[in-house]
């Protein structure tokens, strides 16, 4: 099973990204993805995260309007397309599947990903 977070860098404060996460190992429909970040010196929280079929999609509130989840299933890869990125946007982004339905606790989500960085400047 593997989670391969990619697309992650530096942008400047008001720019985009777009963040894949790209799954081999187990039945890719089957499972709800999430995204989480850890700033530094900060817990791991929760960003999005959409269900298998990717009808739904559920938002933290900092993020909410401005990034963007979705799925491809043929491509087996999770999106996260950020805009109007801030400074407290900066962290390691992780993708997380959970056989079941999509949650934000991290504590549930039965694989993880390596973590890709994004770095806004300002």
């Amino acid at each position: 099973v593997q989670l391969q977070a990619s697309g992650g860098g530096l942008v400047q404060a008001g720019g985009s990204l777009r963040l894949s996460c790209t799954i081999s190992g187990f039945e890719f429909d089957d499972y709800a993805i999430g995204w989480f970040r850890q700033a530094p010196g900060k817990e791991r929280e929760f960003v999005a995260t959409v269900s298998w079929t990717g009808t739904n999609t559920y938002y933290a509130d900092s993020v909410l309007g401005r990034f963007a989840i979705s799925r491809d299933n043929a491509k087996n890869t999770v999106y996260l397309q950020m805009n109007s990125l801030e400074l407290e946007d900066t962290a390691v982004y992780y993708c997380a599947a959970i056989s079941a339905s999509p949650t934000s606790d991290a504590n549930e989500y039965d694989y993880w990903g390596q973590g890709t960085l994004v770095t806004v400047s300002s």
